[in-house]
């Protein structure tokens, strides 16, 4: 099994685990690889939740640029949604499964047909 392989077992883990959902493999793997090299990364592989800077940048960079979602309130909404799901106590939030869980939200998982 490969490093990615791994990786996407985890986060199957955490969302069977952690956020009580049922993984759609594909779309799980498909959201990963999106993610790029970011997933091997200790640092950038997670979601710092605490840091309103990085919250924006995952609704600027994912949910505007990537799912071509419009700027509004209910973007910031649901990445707190997302987390609050994830547990604001849980330390590592992975960002594919932060991602993962986004896409499922906004119903887009045709950004990744």
């Amino acid at each position: 099994m490969g490093k990615r392989d791994e990786l996407i077992a985890k986060y199957a883990a955490d969302l069977s685990e952690k956020c009580g959902m049922e993984p759609d493999m594909g779309l799980l793997t498909k959201v990963t690889i999106g993610c790029g090299p970011a997933i091997y990364n200790d640092d950038a592989s997670t979601v710092a939740a605490t840091q309103e800077s990085e919250l924006e940048t995952v609704k600027t960079n994912f949910l505007i640029k990537k799912l071509g979602l419009a700027d509004g309130p209910e973007l910031m909404d649901a990445i707190n949604a997302v987390i609050e799901t994830y547990g604001r106590s849980e330390r590592n939030k992975y960002r594919a499964v932060v991602y993962y869980m986004l896409v499922k939200h906004f119903g887009k998982e045709a950004v990744y047909g």
